[in-house]
């Protein structure tokens, strides 16, 4: 699967294009060409101190010299502009070598001047550049050119018949370089295209590695010995309320509760067992923590968790359990429940009924509504909630739920304040969510609120809209002036079927709080004291909304 991603990404490793590996090893073989040719021309002007160069034709030692630098500054031209193409040149150029050396080894006395070795080396650098059998062309005429030039000065009389042997033996070495030289290439090529490979594999496999890192949504973070953040993926940034990262700040500077708990981690071994609320905009996050090796001084890695999407687990399994026993039964419930509902209407439409029969009568009426209500909500839960998320504008769609609110309660638009930071405050939201969640917490706050006759213009809930300074995420604060709620009954608010009302079931904030997560979003009760409570409602990021 990562060669896949390597070809779908244009990555062509220079292993694959002969070019991209040849001409490189072929400008060197140049430049030995160069500085050969060169001291042999030098030696033309600073006067030969080697009496056997030369030896026999000056001439053409110093003729051959010249034309071999020409040659080859003219084969650097050609190599820097790849043109003819490559085979072309490298015959060329090996060929080139095998006549100039050849012709500057007789200008200097023959095979014995030791010369020759010199095309060994033109040989093993053309077997590297090149592939398949040319470079036992290469030995061949090389060996062929040696064994000329000696059986040419044996019939000079200007050498010995032993040159001959000479000859043949730099022949034979002409192939066992070209052979050796040919599989120690091959070797070399077959191990750098290995690694090459390797690394394309290993830098799609960081690449996918980083992208599901970041795409997670448990937070993950790495700090050095140092205490020095390396690494945070999105969601950790996130849960951090967003802070700044740059320059890899510590992770004192970050937060300062996560690293107290990473003290005593790293001191005494402790494990966080109570969840931290590292930043007022989201939930209570539960760290963890693990060493990245066994060296001395590792690096940690963290996990941020959120605690309360892990009691959320919980409680959608208990709920689940409860919703298909509910399911299976509400049918033998609601039969007889219809029937004492139905009862009891008849009852109190009865001519002969006093007050006390009649008050009855709605309580009977009252309660069979309220098991129905606890039913109904039992089965939305087993049932699960399916978000349909649209853009909303909040001012508009708070004015509009106003209307459709007031209409089924007894309140006016009076006793409601809007207030939004900036206009056109977008959200991402299923408006049927939405109206939900608010209808529950505006009616929860009018039933708290107390009425103030010495003040009839004092707002009963007030909606604050407006972008979060702390993780540039939109919010929606809904304030009621009741009579708040306590620390105790705060704490457990947001559990299913908590309530301190006879008439309430204990569903309506977990619900809400239920929907809220449906769409990304978060309900906390920012605070509540003796004038009213504050719940916060904040939306998803701007910048994934529209993921």
């Amino acid at each position: 699967m990562f060669n896949f991603f390597a070809k779908q990404s244009g990555f062509n490793p220079p292993f694959l294009d002969d070019a991209a590996y040849t001409w490189g090893p072929l400008n060197f073989l140049n430049l030995f060409r160069l500085l050969i040719s060169g001291l042999f021309v030098i030696l033309y002007f600073v006067g030969n101190p080697f009496p056997q160069l030369a030896s026999h034709n000056s001439s053409l030692f110093y003729g051959a010299s010249g034309s071999y630098l020409i040659s080859a500054l003219i084969f650097s031209i050609m190599i820097r502009l790849r043109s003819p193409d490559f085979n072309l040149q490298i015959h060329i150029q090996i060929f080139s070598d095998i006549i100039f050396i050849i012709l500057i080894m007789h200008a200097s006395g023959g095979v014995q001047s030791g010369l020759g070795t010199l095309i060994i080396i033109s040989i093993a650098g053309g077997t590297i550049v090149i592939r398949g059998r040319h470079s036992l062309l290469f030995a061949s005429i090389a060996s062929l050119a040696m064994l000329f030039e000696a059986f040419y000065n044996t019939l000079e009389g200007s050498s010995l018949a032993s040159n001959m042997l000479q000859a043949g033996i730099l022949g034979v070495t002409f192939f066992t370089t070209a052979i050796i030289t040919h599989f120690v290439a091959r070797y070399i090529r077959e191990s750098e295209a290995l690694a090459l490979k390797r690394g394309v594999d290993l830098a799609n496999m960081s690449q996918l590695t980083e992208h599901i890192i970041q795409r997670m949504q448990t937070g993950i973070m790495v700090i050095d010995q140092y205490n020095q953040l390396r690494l945070i993926n999105e969601s950790a940034w996130h849960m951090l309320g967003m802070p700044s990262v740059v320059n890899n700040p510590y992770l004192s500077a970050l937060n300062t509760e996560l690293n107290t708990s990473y003290r005593n981690w790293q001191n005494a071994n402790e494990v966080v067992s109570s969840p931290l609320q590292l930043s007022p905009e989201y939930p209570s996050l539960l760290p963890r923590f693990a060493q990245l090796s066994q060296e001395e001084n590792p690096a940690t890695l963290i996990f941020l968790e959120d605690a309360s999407a892990m009691s959320r687990e919980a409680q959608q399994l208990q709920l689940a359990a409860l919703g298909r026993l509910t399911a299976s039964i509400a049918h033998e419930i609601r039969n007889p429940l219809g029937a004492i509902s139905h009862a009891g209407q008849l009852l109190a439409e009865s001519p002969n009924m006093d007050d006390a029969d009649f008050r009855l009568t709605q309580i009977i009426a009252d309660h069979s509504k309220r098991v129905n209500t606890i039913v109904e909500n039992v089965m939305q839960l087993g049932r699960g909630n399916q978000s349909y998320p649209k853009l909303v504008e909040l001012n508009n769609y708070l004015e509009n739920f106003l209307k459709d609110f007031m209409t089924g309660n007894q309140t006016q638009r009076n006793n409601f304040l809007i207030k939004v930071q900036q206009d056109n405050i977008q959200v991402r939201f299923d408006p049927s969510h939405l109206q939900q969640i608010l209808t529950n917490l505006c009616e929860n706050g009018l039933r708290h609120t107390v009425d103030d006759p010495k003040n009839n213009e004092k707002f009963k809930i007030e909606f604050h809209a407006g972008i979060s300074k702390n993780n540039n995420r939109p919010y929606l604060d809904i304030i009621d002036h009741g009579t708040g709620i306590d620390e105790e009954t705060a704490a457990h608010i947001f559990e299913p079927f908590y309530t301190t009302s006879e008439t309430g079931t204990g569903l309506g904030l977990y619900i809400s709080r239920e929907l809220a997560e449906c769409n990304q979003a978060h309900l906390t009760l920012l605070h509540s004291g003796a004038k009213g409570s504050c719940f916060r409602l904040t939306f998803s990021d701007p910048r994934r909304q529209m993921h």
